[in-house]
């Protein structure tokens, strides 16, 4: 049997490293706090048991102190806790995601592109095409949607659904993953607007 991924997978794994964040950080960062709670409590149980003074509190005085909380502080206390727990479920549970897509090349390979470069790209490709100044079109890329906007020249139309039809027709040679839908609309300038 062999233990050697085959190319597919190793791809694959390849893609999703390249186009999803690790965790690591916030791992850290809990990991550190978590770390520097218990020895807090460490140092206090220590110095209760030497007799010294505790530094902030002794634990048997922060429990006193919580037991005898009224109902309210004890709700804010549990909805803190409860909030923080839920956060760091959120982070564990969902994948992070890079501003980046790929592009599926004909060979089979791939290419990791940033989606800054394929905004650019996209917003270039509409001026030289359409004949529109590229300073009038922002293209915007996310992870699901492409959202493209015009603001033409005072005075002057617009015709979307000739600009939708050249962005989807530019997006459809990129074959991009995962899959964007697209937006495009017209927005007027400041004095248009009165």
């Amino acid at each position: 049997m062999s233990t050697t991924a085959s190319p597919d997978r190793a791809l694959a794994r390849v893609q999703r490293r390249e186009t999803h964040s690790p965790r690591s950080t916030a791992m850290v960062v809990a990991v550190v706090l978590m770390i520097a709670l218990v020895a807090y409590l460490g140092a206090e149980a220590v110095l209760l048991m030497a007799g010294a003074p505790a530094l902030i509190a002794a634990p048997a005085d922060l429990l006193r102190g919580l037991s005898a909380a009224s109902g309210t502080a004890m709700t804010a206390i549990g909805a803190a806790v409860a909030l923080v727990g839920a956060v760091l479920v959120v982070i564990a549970v969902t994948p992070g995601r890079l501003a980046k897509h790929t592009m599926a090349a004909a060979d089979g390979t791939i290419v990791v592109v940033d989606n800054g470069v394929i905004a650019a790209a996209l917003a270039q490709h509409l001026s030289d095409a359409l004949g529109i100044d590229r300073r009038r079109l922002t293209v915007g890329v996310g992870h699901r949607r492409v959202d493209v906007t015009v603001r033409p020249e005072t005075g002057l139309g617009i015709d979307l659904d000739g600009v939708r039809a050249a962005a989807q027709a530019e997006l459809a040679t990129y074959r991009l993953n995962p899959s964007v839908a697209l937006s495009v609309r017209r927005r007027l300038e400041k004095k248009e607007e009165r």
